[in-house]
C-alpha cells in the first residue's frame, strides 16, 4: 500500500495554521509506517527567533513533525468522521542528539505500535543528512471531544501589575530567544529552586491547531518548550551560569491533560535542580483556569557560549 501526498492533500489531514504545517512531502510505506519529508529554508520565521544569528531548527518542532506524520497515518482510525481534536498526548524518551540547521532536508520516520478506539502509540525517529539520527521518541495520539471555552471576566493575582520579577526585556538579556520563539512574557516569582512564568496565549499566534470550523487549540508539541524556557531563566540568570547557555537535551516525559484555547493565561511552575555538573533536570507544569493542563520532565545542559 505504498502511496505519495504531498501539501494539498496534507492540509486536508493536519489542521495546522501558517508556517506550521511541517511536513512538505509524505510516503506512505504502509498502513502503520510512513516516511515524512521537511525541508529546512533560512526563509521560515521563527528562525528569527531561534536563533538570531545562529538558526537552529527547533528541537520541539522535530516532535511536532512526527506527531503530524502520525496523524496521516492515523485520522482515520481515531476521528474518522473529523468531530473531534486529535491531540498530542504525551511524549517519551525524547532525545535531541544532532542539531538541524538551514538547508538541511530531514526525513521522519513514524511506526504505528498499537491502536484503540481513542488512542494511537508511536515511535519516531528523525534524520537529517546521509541518515544521521538527529532525534528519537516515542508518543501517544488521543482523541477528546471538543470542548467550550472557560472563560472568567476578573484578573487574578498572577497577573503582570500584581507579580512581576522579571519583564520581557530582562528576560532577553538572559535568553537567546526572540520573537516569534519566545514564549515567557514574564516572570511572576522566583524563590529558591522554584521559579513561575507567565505565558499569555493570543489568536495572532502561529502555534495553534485550527479546524475548518474555527477549533482552535494550542499545540501539545511547543509545551515542553515553554516550560524549558522558564527553567533556562532560571538557570542562567545564577551568577555561576554567567556567560552560558542552557541547551534543550530532551524530554523523559510530556502529558497533556487539558486543551489550551486563545485567551488563555499560562501558568508556568517549573522546578529546577542547584546543577553541580553540567546537565540536570527539571520539571514543570502548566495551570489554566486552576487546572494542570500539561506536565514535563525535562533533560539540560547548561554550557560556555560558542
Amino acid at each position: 500500500m505504498s502511496q505519495v501526498l504531498g501539501v494539498r492533500e496534507i492540509r486536508e489531514i493536519v489542521p495546522a495554521r501558517k508556517g506550521m504545517l511541517l511536513l512538505d512531502k509524505v510516503y506512505m510505506e504502509s498502513e502503520t509506517k510512513a516516511w515524512g519529508l521537511k525541508s529546512i529554508s533560512m526563509g521560515e520565521t521563527f528562525f528569527l527567533g531561534h536563533f538570531p544569528n545562529h538558526p537552529i531548527f527547533p528541537g520541539v518542532l522535530q516532535t511536532e513533525v512526527a506527531a503530524q506524520l502520525a496523524e496521516v497515518l492515523v485520522w482515520k482510525k481515531l476521528d474518522p468522521e473529523r468531530k473531534g481534536d486529535i491531540y498530542l498526548k504525551s511524549l517519551r524518551n525524547v532525545k535531541f542528539r544532532n542539531p538541524n540547521y538551514p538547508g538541511h532536508r530531514i526525513m521522519a520516520e513514524v511506526e504505528i505500535t498499537s491502536v484503540t478506539d481513542d488512542a494511537a502509540e508511536f515511535s519516531a525517529v528523525i534524520h537529517n543528512g546521509g541518515k544521521r539520527e538527529a532525534t528519537s521518541l516515542t508518543g501517544t495520539l488521543g482523541v477528546r471531544p471538543r470542548q467550550d471555552v472557560e472563560f472568567v471576566p476578573e484578573f487574578n493575582e498572577f497577573d503582570r501589575e500584581r507579580n512581576l520579577v522579571m519583564d520581557t526585556e530582562k528576560i532577553q538579556t538572559i535568553i537567546p530567544h526572540r520573537y516569534p520563539f519566545l514564549f515567557v512574557d514574564y516572570v511572576a516569582k522566583m524563590e529558591g529552586n522554584h521559579v513561575v512564568g507567565i505565558k499569555n496565549c493570543t489568536e495572532t499566534e502561529p502555534i495553534f491547531r485550527e479546524y475548518r470550523d474555527g477549533y482552535t487549540v494550542l499545540l501539545s508539541s511547543v509545551q515542553p518548550e515553554i516550560t524549558a524556557q522558564v527553567g533556562a531563566i532560571y538557570s542562567l540568570s545564577r551568577p555561576e551560569s554567567a556567560g552560558k547557555i542552557a541547551i534543550f537535551m530532551g524530554i523523559d516525559r510530556s502529558d497533556f491533560f487539558h486543551p489550551i484555547f486563545p485567551g488563555d493565561q499560562m501558568r508556568l511552575e517549573v522546578d529546577m535542580p542547584d546543577i553541580k555538573s553540567r546537565f540536570g533536570r527539571g520539571e514543570g507544569y502548566m495551570i489554566v483556569n486552576g487546572k494542570e493542563v500539561s506536565r514535563t520532565q525535562m533533560m539540560f545542559a547548561i554550557v560556555d557560549k560558542v
